[in-house]
Order: C-alpha cells, then structure tokens, then sequence
C-alpha cells in the first residue's frame, strides 16, 4: 500500500529537476498527478516516467506567471481525478543575478512572479479545493537562501524569505480546516537549473557542491522529494507552518567554498530548459 494511495497532486515545475523526482515518487507511492511546466517535452517525458510507475497522470503546460494557468491546473486535476489532496509550488528560475546596482527593475519583478507570486496563486486556487477533499497539504520551495541572504541572488533570496512568511502566514489561515502549509528549503542540489551555467556541467558541479556543506557530497532531487514525500503523506498531518530544512548541514553556517558559475553582470537565469543568458 502508497503512502499517497487515492491522493490527488498538482506539481509545478515538474519537468525536471526536484519536481521531476517528486513527481516520480508520489506516483511510486500511489498518487494520481498534474505535472505542469512550460518544458512540453520534458513533461511528457515526466508523465510516462509516472505512468511506468503505475500511477495516472497528466501533462498540462502553464506557465506559473498566469494566474489562468494556475486556475487551470488546479481545474485539470479536479476534472481528470475529481479531487485536489497535495499542491506543490515547485517552479522556480534563478532569476536576476549579479550585483544589485546592475539588476533591472524588469527583471526583480519577474524574479518575484515566479518564486513568489507563482506560490501564493497555487495556494489561492488549491485551497478551495483542498477544503472540498476534508483537507490537504500545501508544500512550496522555498530555500536555505531565504533563510540567509546569498549575495549575487538578492532577488532570489528575498522571494525565498517572502515564500517562508508566506507559508507560516497561510497555515494559521487553513489550519482549522484540516489544510497543512509547509515549505521546504533545499540547500545545494544538482539540478538542470544549477549546473548548466557552471563549466563542466553536471559532472564539475556534483564535485564543487559536495564541498560546500558538512555532509560531503552534492544534494540531489531525491532528498528533496523524500521531504515533500513526507509533507504530502498522512505522516506528517501536525506538521504545519514549517520551513523544512534539507542542505545537508549549509545552513549551519559551514559554507565552505562559493559555488562558482552565477554571473556578476545584472542577467537573469531563466528555466533549466532555456539556455543561461550572457
């Protein structure tokens, strides 16, 4: 028997990466599930990665910025599945990167849209539904960079922080109905959206990111999937207005190298699928 047997999930971003894997462990655990991304191929692949795993599930392209898009999302999982238990407001960019004084107004807002406004529409939409079901859980990512600034990611890290508010603000909200609120903050993990802007890819960045925290070696999508695994199951129904820490120990304070790769010159880093911006 699944943990999340008869569950219902929305993932945002799942097309790779941390939303990828959760995806594929929510449907090893019994879940039906809507991955959505503006990656088309990538999430298509994703979904028969879910359907060998032998859960239902289905591809549905949004775009996080469109509160449409996330209406419809949160509609496609009530009309293929009936019913909405887990949102997870995963999707994210690196957004505008380098020193503040070269980052564009445009693109802190588009920053903040993804990583920030992305999260409160999923919540705005599911929780209706979550109520209709008896109750749910809502998980966002957050980061350990919302929990101590990064320099060069200003605008990354003050939507993280905003994300963390965010959700201990709504779990007071929701928690009468039965609606758990939580978020998780990954430290270094190897995804598409880290290591395509470093030399030597996925390779190079699995053997820097494994010097950056007291436990030696990269994080991957899995421990992060594990922890929303646990937010989205019966297992964790006290546990609300958390920001759950996964980094493999960053977050102590024992950053021992800067992950090199982030540009310095006011850019902004888009999804994983798109090629970095220089």
């Amino acid at each position: 028997m699944g943990k999340l047997d008869g569950k219902v999930a929305v993932i945002t971003g799942a097309a790779s990466g941390m939303g990828r894997a959760t995806a594929i462990r929510f449907a090893k655990e019994g879940a039906a599930i809507v991955l959505t991304d503006l990656n088309a191929r990538g999430g298509e692949t994703a979904v028969a990665e879910c359907a060998a795993a032998g859960a239902r599930a289905v591809f549905q392209r949004t775009d996080v910025t469109s509160e449409a898009d996330i209406k419809a999302a949160v509609d496609r999982a009530t009309r293929e599945f009936g019913r909405l238990d887990i949102m997870y407001n995963n999707a994210g960019v690196a957004g505008a990167t380098g020193a503040i004084e070269k980052v564009s107004a445009q693109d802190f807002d588009k920053t903040i849209a993804v990583l920030l406004r992305a999260v409160f529409l999923g919540m705005k939409y599911s929780i209706p539904e979550l109520r209709k079901a008896g109750g749910g859980s809502i998980i966002s990512t957050a980061s350990v960079a919302g929990l101590r600034g990064v320099g060069y990611l200003a605008a990354y890290s003050a939507a993280k922080a905003a994300v963390v508010n965010l959700t201990e603000a709504v779990a007071i909200e929701v928690g009468h109905d039965r609606i758990r609120v939580n978020c998780i903050c990954p430290g270094g993990v190897n995804t598409p959206l880290v290591n395509r802007g470093i030399p030597g890819g996925e390779e190079a960045a699995e053997k820097n990111m494994a010097r950056m925290q007291p436990i030696p070696r990269a994080g991957h999508p899995e421990d992060i999937a594990n922890m929303a695994l646990f937010l989205a199951s019966d297992e964790s129904e006290w546990v609300t207005g958390a920001a759950m820490v996964v980094d493999g120990g960053m977050n102590t304070g024992n950053v021992r190298i800067r992950l090199g790769g982030l540009p310095n010159d006011g850019t902004f880093s888009g999804p994983s699928f798109e090629r970095p911006e220089r």
